[in-house]
């Protein structure tokens, strides 16, 4: 019941920073997207998908291992957009980047979701 949409992903030196950005969209009028916990995860070629941050309902935060200290993921309730701050990059960031909906608690493991952005790609070089 929720629609997501990933921008802002790109090509970067190691060292660089991105932000990107999750659109969400209630598919029906009755249907409010505060009450979906967001969550961004990444997935590299011949990987499983990796939980990258989350916020739930209640503005909790969670950070996977590979974002903590680099990462900083916030949430506008106000325009229904997830955000993702990354900075200090490395090539091991490489991966596309999924925003994802569920809830109206859940963490970083990707069955607790049910809906799925396209994804946006994240490629850093050295």
């Amino acid at each position: 019941q929720v629609d997501l949409a990933e921008s802002g992903g790109g090509s970067v030196q190691a060292g660089g920073s991105l932000r990107l950005t999750c659109e969400a969209s209630a598919r029906y009028d009755s249907v409010r997207v505060r009450n979906y916990c967001l969550g961004w995860f990444r997935q590299a070629p011949g990987k499983g998908p990796e939980g990258v941050a989350a916020v739930d309902t209640d503005g909790n935060i969670g950070y996977g291992d590979s974002g903590k200290g680099r990462f900083t993921v916030s949430r506008d309730n106000a325009k229904n957009t997830l955000y993702l701050q990354m900075n200090s990059l490395t090539p091991e960031d490489t991966a596309r980047y999924y925003c994802a909906a569920g809830g109206p608690h859940c963490g970083l493991e990707s069955d607790q979701y049910d809906y799925w952005g396209q994804g946006t790609q994240v490629t850093v070089s050295l």
